[in-house]
């Protein structure tokens, strides 16, 4: 899956197409006026033809609040369509950027859930532990399998320290023999064991 993309300007819509205000919304999304640019993509939340300028605008987009709307646009616009428009900036030199995404991303559980496979399979390790983040507001059942099935083929043990925070979260209790076995596993590594007791005690609710 790719995470960089080149096509950073704002894409414009033909003239002549439907919706004229549509064209208009996101050709304000350049405005050289934030407010101007706030406006717009305040005016865009409600129409998923606006999801490539919008995920275009947000690579470009420096000011926090106009950023923010273009985020909040994403998430009520929803769907697939806009989770894979937010999934590249995962990889942002921008901490606040991949930060905000990782929120984003966190608001669409259902929409984000068919990409995990992919992202959980990256061979970058950073994207792996920041994938993990997003199962944390998925249903407990999904986000269990979801960390379950990265943790019992996962060689590198802070990405396993990543989804074990998680499952101590919000894992069912099909997780216990697979967090066990992840123990066992780094029996060497003395921070993975102690996280999985910690999330074991959590899950079957023996704490204390």
């Amino acid at each position: 899956m790719p995470f960089v993309r080149r096509d950073l300007a704002v894409p414009s819509v033909a003239v002549g197409e439907p919706d004229d205000g549509l064209a208009s919304r996101i050709a304000a999304l350049g405005d050289h006026d934030a407010a101007v640019r706030w406006a717009a993509a305040r005016g865009l939340g409600a129409d998923g033809a606006a999801v490539p300028a919008l995920a275009a605008a947000l690579g470009i987009e420096r000011v926090p609040r106009v950023r923010e709307a273009i985020m909040t646009a994403l998430i009520r616009i929803g769907g697939e369509t806009s989770v894979d428009a937010l999934l590249p900036w995962l990889r942002s030199q921008d901490a606040g950027l991949r930060a905000a995404t990782i929120e984003a991303l966190q608001a669409l559980p259902e929409a984000t859930l068919p990409f995990m496979a992919s992202l959980l399979g990256n061979g970058d390790s950073d994207v792996r532990i920041l994938a993990c983040e997003l199962a944390r507001n998925m249903p407990a059942a999904d986000a269990t399998r979801v960390m379950c099935g990265l943790i019992d083929h996962e060689p590198h043990p802070n990405v396993c320290a990543a989804a074990v925070d998680v499952l101590a979260e919000v894992g069912t209790r099909d997780a216990v023999s697979t967090l066990r076995a992840c123990g066992e596993r780094f029996a060497g590594t003395p921070f993975l064991p102690f996280a999985v007791s910690v999330a074991i005690a959590r899950i079957t609710g023996t704490e204390g």
